[in-house]
This record gives structure tokens, sequence and C-alpha cells, in this order.
């Protein structure tokens, strides 16, 4: 845990970085908590990200900070102790310097539960999970909802492979299917989980017939702009209970601004609206 007394600066890196909000959300905490600390977005190509790694090893300016596209395989790589749900991942979004180590790890699926637990109280007592999509930000999603206890997970994707790649990796629990068998998976479901850019910027999104699932069921998606996406519209205009994406990328800040910077702040009220405020200014 950082020491507080004395000035802590930390970072989120990507390329592009520009429409981050991160720097948003970790000022709001920086203030409301009176710490005398920074959070810097920095942008940093693929080609240069190795030698931003190694000044940040010599603990010159930063005490940590996140990682997001396109540089998350690259941090764990990079890092001196990743833990376990990086090294299952092979995947960090969160770095910090202990003891003269660079550490790793991906609070991802942390941010994903917890914003379920905080907008849909007992989403784990689900037997079956439908996930849509398998690309790279299904990852955690998955590890996430295995670790909570959920039964049976079945990864639903375009490509098979990309699926049966991913269950292959999580175990027996996960199992993959082909998008033409979606509607057959989500009979009974009690949890169905959007992974994909589907809808995300006024994209369109296809048609799901939502009434297979389970009549308690909750449907989530991990895209956050806009805050009802097409898929949650439809659920919704079903009779489902919804939760949107912005949660997680909230929780998933909080357990890296305390590494940093030495305490636990809470997500609330007050910073979801005002990032919702930015995102209507900005899109």
């Amino acid at each position: 845990m950082a020491d507080s007394r004395e000035t802590a600066h930390a970072f989120v890196v990507g390329s592009p970085i520009r429409h981050s909000r991160s720097p948003i959300i970790h000022g709001h905490w920086l203030k409301h908590l009176g710490i005398d600390g920074s959070y810097t977005a920095i942008d940093v190509p693929e080609g240069q990200f190795v030698g931003f790694i190694e000044e940040l090893k010599r603990g010159r300016q930063f005490r940590g900070g996140n990682v997001t596209i396109p540089h998350k395989e690259h941090a764990y790589r990079l890092a001196d102790q990743p833990d376990d749900l990086a090294h299952e991942l092979g995947a960090a979004n969160t770095l910090w310097l202990e003891e003269g180590l660079l550490k790793a790890t991906n609070t991802d699926g942390f941010g994903f539960t917890a914003n379920l637990d905080e907008r849909s109280p007992g989403w784990d007592k689900a037997a079956r999970a439908v996930i849509l999509g398998a690309g790279g930000a299904s990852r955690a999603i998955i590890q996430a909802v295995r670790n909570r206890g959920i039964a049976e997970i079945h990864v639903v994707n375009r490509t098979l492979s990309r699926a049966q790649e991913l269950a292959d990796r999580f175990g027996d629990r996960i199992h993959a299917h082909p998008m033409e068998a979606l509607d057959e998976v989500i009979q009974g479901a009690s949890l169905f989980i959007n992974t994909t850019s589907l809808g995300m910027d006024g994209e369109t999104a296809m048609d799901i017939d939502f009434r297979g699932l389970a009549r308690d069921a909750v449907v989530t998606d991990i895209v956050y702009v806009p805050l009802e996406t097409p898929i949650l519209a439809q659920a919704r205009a079903q009779g489902l209970k919804t939760v949107d994406g912005l949660g997680m990328l909230l929780h998933q800040a909080s357990p890296g601004f305390e590494r940093w910077f030495g305490q636990r702040p809470a997500v609330d009220e007050e910073l979801r609206d005002l990032v919702i405020r930015d995102m209507e200014r900005h899109g």
C-alpha cells in the first residue's frame, strides 16, 4: 500500500488514450479524499511501450498505473510479478511498484462482478450464463463469472474456434457455440452478458429474442457508450432486468487507486453522474 504522506503519481497508458475517462475517475477521488497526487493519461504507441515500462521500473516518477488497449498483453509479459489472475488471462490492466519489483494484476473481472453486485444483488445465483463474444474483453468476464461459482457458462461467437479456445483455456464449465445456436443456448439462462462491441457509439446491433431466458434473468453489457445499448434496450423492452456497463469501468479503477494512493475510494452516484455528464458532453 502506498505511503500517502508523500506526493504520489499514477497514469493510464494506451494508444489512443484521449477518450479515457480514467483521469476523471481518479481525479475525483484524489480531490474528494484530499490526497496530494496526480493521475495522467499518456499516449504510448506499441513500439514505445517496452521503453515506457523500463523507465517505470526505475521508479523515478510513477508508483504505477493502468494499462489499456493495445498494451495489456505486453504489460503482463513485462511485469516482474504478475498475480494468478493476470497469469491465467495473459493480460494486465493494473501495475504497481513494490519492493523494487513491478507487480501486475487484472481488475476487469472484479469491476464486472462488483457492478452486478451493486446493481443486481444475487445475480451469482444463476445456474446458467450466456456470454456473447469471444474477443479479448470476454476473457476477464469468463474468468470472473466462473470464479463466482456459475456452474454452466456458454460462450457464443461468430467464429466457433475462438469460443472453443476460451472453453479450453478456462475449464470444463465453459461451453463453446456458433452464433446460430444462440436461440437454443439462451433457453433457461439467468444471466446474459454482451462482451462484443455491438451497439457501441451508435453502431447497429443484432436482434435478440430474450424470451427464452429465465423470468428473473439479468441482461448486462460491458459497453457503456451509449449507456443503454441496443442490446439492453431490447432486453428492457422484453421485460427483463438490465445492468449497464458503466459500473464496471468505475469499480475496476478502485483497487489500483488503493495501491498507488493508500486509500480505498468509494464508487458512488456522485462519481457515476460525473462520468455520465462527461459522456453527454463528449460522447
